[in-house]
């Protein structure tokens, strides 16, 4: 059983990133952290989704604004099924996005 950190990525800007993907026979309760470390605001979204690009109904966050310099997004008490994946979109570059929690 995994826990603790389960993905960290620095997403390019405009481009939807898999940051984790639930491992297969397993279940992950999660949390998602994002900080945006550029000089302007961050336009977010999340997704929690069977591909690589989320559908309309998987979306979990759509245009959420993170403040600049350090402003935080976080999500807590997450779930997901086997070969789910967390998808995370940023309109500006220097974000950083961490998947911390536990599968069983």
């Amino acid at each position: 059983m995994a826990t603790g950190i389960l993905g960290q990525f620095a997403p390019s800007a405009a481009t939807n990133t898999t940051v984790y993907t639930v491992p297969s026979a397993k279940i992950a309760t999660f949390n998602i952290n994002i900080v945006n470390r550029n000089a302007a605001v961050a336009t977010i979204r999340i997704g929690i989704s069977a591909t690589g690009t989320p559908g309309d109904t998987e979306w979990i966050e759509y245009g959420a604004k993170v403040l600049a310099d350090g402003g935080i997004l976080e999500r807590t008490g997450l779930v997901a099924q086997a070969a789910k994946n967390v998808v995370v979109y940023s309109d500006v570059a220097s974000t950083s996005v961490t998947v911390y929690g536990y599968e069983e």
